[in-house]
């Protein structure tokens, strides 16, 4: 679920921020009534305004403009309710919002993409915010197609305060404690907040996962003089959580649970878990704010980021596999959802279908991860390992792990240089801009995490050892051959990503009697290059050292118009036209082993645009929008086993277009002084609006097995979350500081994610239009439509005037629908001939959920 974030100067739609979330924040009821779980606690102030502030005089000439601080249903709804099912607003991914801490940008510069997980956990401190909705007028940045928002967390900003928290959940977490505390301006001109969390879960709602995260704040300002001041600002959340699963349907239906989970299994009588993450990125920020007039602001900051990444998953190396059970001898690998351990693999053959039916549905060391099992059979590996790195007569002999747990790292280092200035002309005029530099790195490698028994892995790529009849061929790293690695050694691959961000924009604003207009400009420049630290043996002039340097140079424009028919009344437009660098993670063909860039690669395009009628008045206030946008140009690329090569393959698509447009209505409704309801409904049809070329190369040498492929994607639907979705709620606040609320939401056109080489002539060559599996493998599977119930409460207390009790409890999902799904995928690997040997995955909506929040404040 999303937060509730409304911010603009044009009362446009703005993507809520935490759409860019790993794990997706429900948004808050409003903050003077509410205190919610992270899930749903980033919640926004929101300006109690007059009906003389909002409506102005129908009569007169200068019409009050849209207020920054206006409430929209819609973004509100959408950013709550619809978040569960996967809901994106205007079908955007998170990288097209800018999310900045004091001005400074944090999105990940490999990716685009910003992760609240950073600063998960420090709801308290993290309040105050500046966000811009959709192509609105941005202060601090251009902004992207989904807005831009800045959180603020100047100590000078806090008031005096000190507030603790407890909260109760059956979700990701079980448990959260937060503490913060604030002094103001001290008289001496000093101010501090500091911050701390808790969050933890022995197991979350998904079986096997757990939850383990911490949480810290620092904020210091020294208020020099009425003209300068200086900050600065650290924090970070370390956290360790094990991973839920997705699984096909079989699997859910014969462990009899649609949250069935194959990530974990039993280890001397306890769940283990073979996905864990653990991250851990602070953030120092220095800032120097100057204001020499009333007239003008500018603020300068200097920023480091640093710490680690990863994500653990099984590996294994073994010429002979067999199941992990010790009384089956069956050829495949140790995961427990691995297509061949599925019955219908073997539908054709009675015994086994149903020897493999009993034993998922009644032996969970079948139906999860064995991982007895695998300590044994490395236990029981005894093997010599001749010419250990490269050096003649070093022979090793011991226990080589066929099983291991690694860790795939990606630990950045970054530096940002920001400056921006604000400048008040007049009344009617503002002037802004500012520039920004940014220099990331981000270090890319796989170590052992757990031998599993064993005493060390042998470091040797097991696909080329299969497809080169030389042994050397399978060398990750010909520096150090033969290498015999243990836990917490390097192995498999190692690079750096290097990522340089230059950019400045300058926008203009005026405030007229019946008009409002904005324009911005904005000029990029980026570089990337990759940093080999391995030379690996399939490519040797192409793995180590600098790769060439890729350089790409963009610029955006934008601007809009508010007409104020009346002060009630208006009519909002607004247009941008921007080109992006592509990302450096899906610039490469296979960045791991070699720089190899894909062919012809180069700057996406995007167009968009929206209209809006809005009312505001005391009874009522809606919006109506129409949307447009086009992304044009983009690069889609992935890895996998593809079975008609017969290898693992980089699949790289170029060419590729989508288009979003649709309708959203939003109408808050003021039915009494204390009831009030709403009406909110979105519909997108976002597609992919091209022929994408595709190229697709062995991963273990040069060898381009398919060139010019074309893929008939056009006019198939983006998958893999909800296009259309509505809500009405009713809402009683009593005079006695309470409130209870209920709502209704609306679920359909959930489309799977496509795999498009099932879309290119090549997948159904060898069949003809009348054959089953030609619509199997072309037709896009659309979920059913489903309906969901959310009720909430609150309560609140003030005693001896100073100390404040806030008691809240939110119920999502009250009719605990379990067979919702939410979105899904097909696999990329796939048989033309037996489609559903590799059938689709599937997410499905959490069941009954609930969270419980206890604060004190004084």
């Amino acid at each position: 679920m999303r937060t509730i974030l409304f911010f603009s100067f044009s009362l446009l739609f703005l993507t809520p921020v935490n759409a860019l979330s790993q794990q997706p924040f429900d948004e808050g009821l409003p903050a003077d009534t509410l205190e919610v779980e992270e899930e749903r606690e980033r919640d926004i102030p929101i300006l109690t305004l007059s009906a003389d502030d909002i409506e102005g005089d129908a009569g007169s000439h200068d019409i009050s403009s849209l207020l920054q601080g206006s409430r929209d249903i819609y973004v509100n709804t959408a950013g709550f309710n619809f978040g569960a099912a996967r809901y994106r607003v205007r079908g955007y991914d998170s990288e097209n919002t800018r999310v900045m801490i004091n001005s400074i940008p944090v999105n990940d510069p490999e990716t685009g993409r910003a992760f609240f997980s950073v600063w998960g956990g420090l709801n308290d401190v993290t309040r105050m915010t500046e966000p811009v909705n959709g192509l609105g007028a941005s202060r601090h940045s251009f902004g992207g197609i989904g807005g831009a928002t800045n959180i603020v967390t100047r100590a000078s900003r806090f008031g005096p305060n000190t507030r603790a928290t407890y909260s109760s959940a059956n979700r990701t977490y079980n448990h959260r404690m937060m503490f913060t505390h604030s002094t103001g301006i001290q008289d001496n001109g000093w101010a501090f907040a500091v911050s701390g969390s808790r969050r933890s879960a022995n197991e979350g709602y998904a079986p096997g996962t757990f939850y383990d995260a911490w949480g810290y704040f620092l904020s210091a300002e020294r208020i020099l003089n009425s003209e300068h001041s200086i900050g600065l600002i650290a924090f970070g959340a370390p956290s360790r959580t094990g991973r839920p699963g997705v699984a096909v349907q079989e699997a859910y239906d014969l462990t009899g649970t649609n949250y069935y989970n194959p990530n974990w299994g039993y280890q001397n009588g306890e769940r283990r878990n073979s996905r864990v993450n653990n991250f851990h990125n602070p953030w120092v920020i220095l800032s120097h704010y100057y204001t020499p007039s009333e007239q003008t602001n500018i603020a300068t900051s200097a920023a480091y980021s640093f710490g680690r990444g990863g994500s653990t998953a099984l590996n294994w190396y073994d010429s002979h596999r067999s199941h992990p059970h010790p009384d089956y001898n069956l050829a495949g690998d140790p995961r427990p959802d691995y297509y061949r351990w599925l019955p219908s693999f073997h539908y054709n053959d009675p015994f086994m279908f149903n020897l493999l039916t009993d034993l998922w549905m009644n032996d969970d060391s079948f139906s999860q991860i064995n991982w007895d099992w695998m300590y044994d059979a490395n236990r029981r590996n005894l093997f010599t390992v001749r010419n250990v790195n490269g050096v003649e007569g070093n022979d090793v002999t011991g226990l080589r792990s066929k099983y291991i747990v690694e860790e795939r790292r990606n630990d950045r280092t970054q530096m940002v240089f920001n400056s921006t200035i604000e400048h008040f002309v007049d009344p009617t005029h503002t002037i802004s801009g500012g520039i920004n530099v940014s220099l990331s790195q981000t270090h890319q490698f796989k170590t052992i995490d757990d031998l599993l028994g064993g005493d060390w892995f042998y470091d040797i790529d097991q696909f080329a050892e299969r497809d080169f009849d030389d042994p050397m061929m399978a060398q990750p790293d010909m520096n150090n051959p033969n290498r015999i690695v243990t836990e917490g050694d390097v192995f498999g691959y190692d690079f750096t990503g290097n990522i340089n961000e230059y950019s400045l924009f300058a926008q203009s604003e005026w405030i007229l009697p019946r008009w409002d207009f904005h324009v911005s400009g904005m000029l990029s420049h980026t570089t990337f290059w990759r940093t080999g630290h391995m030379l690996n043996a399939r490519f040797p002039d192409n793995s180590y050292g600098d790769s060439e340097k890729q350089n790409f140079t963009n610029f955006g424009l934008k601007g809009g118009a508010t007409f104020k028919i009346t002060g009630r009344q208006y009519i909002d437009a607004n247009a941008a036209l921007k080109t992006r660098a592509p990302y450096f993670r899906n610039a490469y063909i296979s960045s791991r082993v070699r720089d190899h860039v894909i062919e012809g690669l180069e700057s996406e395009t995007i167009y968009s645009g929206d209209l809006s009628y809005i009312v505001r008045s005391p009874f009522i206030k809606s919006r109506l929008t129409l949307f447009y946008t086009e992304f044009l140009d983009q690069t889609w690329s992935r890895s996998f086993y593809h079975d008609e090569f017969r290898s693992f393959v980089n699949y790289v698509m170029t060419g590729v277009d989508t288009r979003h447009m649709g309708i959203e209505l939003g109408i808050d409704l003021s039915l009494t002084p204390t009831l009030s309801g709403y009406i909110v409904a979105g519909t997108g049809d976002y597609i992919y609006n091209s022929r994408p070329e595709v190229t697709i190369a062995r991963d273990n040498d040069f060898e381009v097995i398919s060139e010019g492929r074309t893929v008939y994607l056009e006019n198939y639907r983006i998958g893999g979350m909800t296009h259309t979705a509505g809500s009405v709620g009713l809402r009683y606040d009593s005079p006695r500081y309470w409130f209870v609320g209920v709502n209704a939401n609306f679920y359909d056109d959930i489309y799977i994610d496509i795999n498009p080489d099932r879309r290119t002539e090549d997948a159904v060559q060898h069949l003809v239009n009348t054959d089953p599996q030609w619509e199997q493998l072309l037709e896009q599977e659309k979920m059913d439509h489903n309906f969901t119930f959310d009720a909430y409460f609150g309560r609140s207390w003030r005693i001896q005037r100073q100390y404040f009790i806030n008691v809240n409890l939110s119920v999502t999902n009250i009719t605990n629908v379990t067979d919702f799904r939410i979105g899904g995928f097909e696999q990329l690997r796939y048989d033309a001939h037996i489609p559903d040997r590799f059938a689709s995955k599937y997410f499905y909506l959490y069941g009954r959920t609930y969270f419980a929040n206890l604060v004190l404040r004084f």
